[in-house]
């Protein structure tokens, strides 16, 4: 085939007896037969770029001349990324360096064996081009011995050292990534991985055809934190995703792990004949599920191929020999290993009985239906509810965190609706795409709604858009007349993962709901009782009142010229005297722009009384109402712009909002009846509460937002075991309105909130009530002391 390579390369003479044109055909004819059309016409447009460059002919032929054989290694859909790699690289390095990271690419490619992870070589490339340009070139002619001993997450982790130790030393930048110093040989070495897999994956193909003659496709992920898919085998679109390198573990050989892993995840998809459910499952559920599907598929290729008992076995023997590990392994995963081991091997008896009889109850049940995988799903589920009732469940991150190697994360074994999101053990899609508010009329809801009884998972909820009056209405609504308030649409809020270190997508959800009403002759009475404190808090008022144009004396520069000064200041000259310089007036303004959220915390233990010892004592939501009640009026008074919010939990899909008085609401008996009603219950999902406060706040104009947080603990809800998990949260949250320019202080009646209250809010953005009943005098003066 006869191509006019002139519209693709002019910066090459492709006369017909020209050296160049040769070796154009001869290249152009090799990549033809391992490329597709679509891959040829980004092979000669990648071509055509490396032309126009202008980084000499020397880059131009290698690039004709390699790619063929990457595309070989690593399939053509590589072709546009290279293109663009080399591209990002031209505006950092020269072309002969450019030249060999083009001629090393095919070795890269072979060491690699995967265009994912060869991507992220090529990352790493335009990374180290910033940071050590001078390192390149000497780590291109270096990288056939650092492939050869690194993985891709080694080989970053090795270079970035040398970037970052020889930043400004360009000679030692070079003498490192040459191989030439004892730091470069001594970092080589430490992160130099013990078995690789494009070592071994000629054998592991023999392997498996050897087991189940069949064809199996394997392929590298990179085991480095940066691709958290390459920390476990994994089987995705029929293919079989294994670490690009494994340790030794407890002794047994990185090949040995190989071997267990690659016939553990063929034995998936050999003896899988259909996916089990995972609705209505939690993530906990989902992992003891798992264990027993993993001792089912293995059950059936130790049928079919007994040494493959030996081979996986020895990883159990190896879990349970004491070590650093094992002493610290949680009493709950211990014995989900202790369950593993006695379903793979008949012979164990583990002396718990409930371990003993699951498991022989188990192998009955394998007995009878070997390829049925429901049994493994009732197995599971009944082994959940049976040690749930005499241990506590972990955390997730610890169920997670399963001793074996070899063992993959079993994505394979399940199926999910379509509201389903399984990202990271992530058991719903984002709750913004989970549901659907349609507003309807009152005739729509009444002739079309068929399933009345629908959970809070429905796909489309139907909402009248007037409110339902009956027939002898009297203009009062049936809402009005139960005294039901309406709910509002849900916020969707993301919450921060501090173990995975990321956020989870719309996890929370914010309601906003109203509490019924109080007497606002009761806020009025508030006043009274705290006569003393309110004649201070009058005092403060006067000193925070705006004071609008203020002119200040005795400035070298100013707006206004001091008549008087300058008068002084000419007869001093006369007399031959240095004159004041300080004879101009500086005008300032003083306005204040703050608006603030006071925003309660009415958990369930508002409820609980403020001296436990003394059962006529009020309960801890009277103290808080008297407080606020005192703030309001002090910040009415004043003339900045609030609101007066307060929020409980009950789960992330329900943290209830509370708006007692809004932004722009007159602090009027309308405002005042529904903080006399406030009631407290339920939980302290707070970091939701704070994101949502601060949505609010970020509706105002004002240069200076303040979310005023009362608490009496520490963050806390019925769906969330770990501790750790919400106080990240709530610090994040924090994090994240402070960006947006919103200040949150915290005051807090805990006691002991000093193991904490630092680490969220910060050193001075928190104040402990050490006497709870003082709270009514001291809000206002952190009030006065924040924003005066």
């Amino acid at each position: 085939m006869t191509i006019d390579f002139s519209q693709y390369v002019s910066c090459l003479d492709t006369d017909a007896d020209h050296p160049h044109r040769e070796a154009l055909e001869s290249s152009y004819h090799e990549a033809s037969r391992v490329m597709s059309p679509r891959g040829l016409d980004n092979y000669l447009t990648g071509l055509r770029a490396m032309c126009t460059m202008g980084k000499g002919q020397d880059l131009v032929l290698t690039y004709a001349g390699e790619m063929p054989r990457v595309v070989k290694e690593v399939g053509e859909d590589i072709v546009p990324d290279i293109v663009e790699a080399l591209m990002k690289l031209a505006s950092h390095t020269s072309g002969t360096v450019i030249t060999l990271i083009m001629a090393s690419l095919p070795l890269a490619a072979g060491r690699l064996g995967d265009a994912e992870v060869l991507r992220g070589y090529l990352n790493l490339l335009h990374q180290l081009a910033g940071k050590a340009p001078r390192g390149l070139r000497p780590m291109m002619e270096n990288i056939d011995e650092l492939l050869s001993k690194l993985t891709l997450g080694g080989l970053r982790r090795w270079a970035l050292w040398g970037a970052q130790a020889h930043q400004r030393d360009l000679e030692g930048q070079m003498a490192y990534f040459g191989l030439k110093t004892e730091s470069a040989r001594a970092v080589l070495q430490k992160e130099r991985r013990g078995t690789l897999f494009v070592d071994n994956q000629r054998r592991l193909n023999f392997y498996l055809r050897a087991l189940w003659g069949r064809a199996f496709f394997m392929r590298p992920t990179s085991g480095d934190y940066e691709s958290r898919q390459g920390l476990r085998p994994f089987i995705e679109d029929f293919q079989i995703h294994l670490p690009d390198a494994f340790d030794a573990w407890h002794g047994i050989s990185g090949l040995e792990v190989y071997r267990a892993a690659a016939a553990h995840c063929a034995a998936h998809m050999v003896y899988t004949q259909a996916p089990l459910s995972a609705e209505q499952l939690s993530p906990a559920q989902m992992r003891f599920i798992a264990l027993f599907e993993d001792a089912r598929i293995e059950h059936l290729a130790i049928r079919d191929f007994p040494g493959l008992k030996k081979l996986w076995l020895q990883f159990f023997t190896a879990a349970m020999t004491p070590s650093d590990d094992y002493d610290e392994r949680h009493p709950m995963l211990d014995l989900m290993v202790r369950l593993a081991q006695a379903l793979l091997d008949d012979e164990y008896r583990d002396g718990e009985a409930l371990i003993d009889e699951t498991a022989a109850a188990f192998r009955a049940e394998l007995a009878a239906r070997p390829d049925d995988n429901r049994i493994s799903w009732l197995a599971g589920v009944t082994f959940y509810n049976q040690v749930t009732e005499r241990l506590p469940l972990p955390n997730l991150r610890i169920l997670e965190a399963w001793p074996q190697p070899y063992r993959d994360d079993n994505r394979y074994i399940w199926t999910f609706s379509e509201n389903l999101f399984t990202e990271r053990g992530i058991d719903y899609l984002p709750a913004s795409q989970q549901q659907v508010r349609k507003y309807v009329s009152a005739v729509e809801l009444a002739n079309e709604v068929d399933v009345e009884t629908a959970g809070d998972d429905a796909q489309e909820v139907w909402v009248c858009s007037t409110e339902f009056f009956p027939y002898e209405d009297e203009g009062v609504s049936y809402n009005e007349m139960e005294g039901k308030e309406p709910v509002s649409e849900p916020y969707r809020y993301q919450e921060w993962d501090y173990q995975a270190q990321l956020f989870r997508p719309d996890w929370a959800t914010v309601l906003e709901r109203r509490q019924g009403r109080g007497d606002p002759e009761q806020m009025d009475e508030i006043l009274s009782k705290h006569k003393p404190i309110a004649s201070r808090i009058r005092h403060l008022i006067d000193a925070l009142q705006p004071q609008g144009i203020v002119r200040r004396r005795g400035y070298e520069e100013g707006e206004e010229l001091d008549l008087n000064a300058a008068v002084r200041a000419m007869i001093d000259i006369r007399r031959g005297v240095m004159p004041d310089p300080r004879i101009n007036i500086r005008i300032t303004r003083h306005l204040r722009d703050l608006a603030i959220v006071v925003l309660m915390d009415l958990s369930e233990s508002t409820n609980e009384p403020i001296d436990a010892d003394d059962p006529d004592s009020p309960p801890l939501i009277e103290l808080t109402r008297e407080a606020t009640g005192l703030l309001a009026w002090a910040i009415d008074s004043i003339g900045d712009a609030f609101a007066v919010h307060g929020f409980a939990s009950d789960g992330r899909h329900d943290v209830q909002y509370y708006r007692f008085k809004d932004f722009g609401q007159r602090y009027d008996d309308e405002a005042k009846s529904r903080i006399a009603g406030m009631k407290g219950g339920l939980s302290t999902r707070m970091g939701a509460a704070l994101r949502h406060a601060g949505w609010h706040l970020s509706q105002q104009g004002a240069t200076k937002r303040l979310v005023l947080l009362i608490t009496d603990g520490e963050p806390a809800d019925i769906d969330e075991r770990d501790p750790q998990y919400l106080r990240h949260d709530t610090k994040k949250a924090v994090e994240d309105l402070r960006r947006l320019g919103i200040h949150t202080y915290c005051l807090t009646l805990d006691p002991d909130a000093d193991r904490y209250v630092a680490r969220i809010f910060g050193e001075n953005s928190y104040s402990i009530v050490d006497q709870v009943q003082r709270l009514p005098e001291r809000l206002p003066a952190v009030f006065a002391a924040l924003t005066g």
